[in-house]
């Protein structure tokens, strides 16, 4: 048994990203519906790059079957919107560590009952700060982040193997 045919493999990459941004979706909505853990505002901005892959992969499903350049040229767009998604996720990691200031996080102490009171009602029910849900010691946003950079990666790759050839037709897929 070899390895298998790379032409195959990234024929169905649109597909996989769906699938794979979808579950991610799913999942974290049912976290939030079914278990209760509330989004902080950081965790709601994270799940847009997956929505854009989400269409992406729908598009070059659709429309870039048969022609290689619109594929590759989709799937560096589900690249761009993976990394852009790991940069939040890398930003909201650094949040819970208290490495970055956020506006959803905990402030200092506020000037007058006034100010006190304007925050209090002003702030978002889950704190951008607080790790509501670890595995390994990894959180939420770090699997995130993790994930979204492999699936950069792997869309970069797919990219690059779905590229016109010089000298080929450069809109039918072999």
């Amino acid at each position: 048994m070899g390895l298998p045919d790379l032409n195959r493999v990234t024929r169905w990459a649109p597909a996989a990203f769906l699938a794979v941004s979808a579950a991610l979706l799913l999942t974290v909505y049912m976290f939030q519906h079914l278990g209760g853990l509330e989004p902080c505002h950081l965790c709601v901005i994270q799940r847009y790059p997956h929505f854009i892959v989400l269409g992406f992969a729908l598009i070059a499903i659709v429309f870039g079957r048969k022609r290689r350049a619109i594929t590759a040229l989709l799937l560096v767009g589900i690249a761009a919107a993976y990394l852009a998604g790991a940069g939040y996720a890398a930003f909201h990691v650094g949040v819970e560590g208290g490495h970055f200031q956020s506006a959803c996080a905990g402030q200092g102490p506020a000037g007058s009952i006034e100010d006190l009171k304007a925050r209090i009602l002003a702030a978002p029910t889950a704190r951008c700060d607080d790790v509501a849900w670890s595995l390994f010691g990894v959180s939420m946003a770090g699997w995130n982040g993790i994930l979204s950079v492999v699936m950069a990666l792997a869309a970069l790759y797919a990219a690059w193997r779905n590229r016109p050839q010089a000298g080929a037709r450069a809109y039918v897929r072999t």
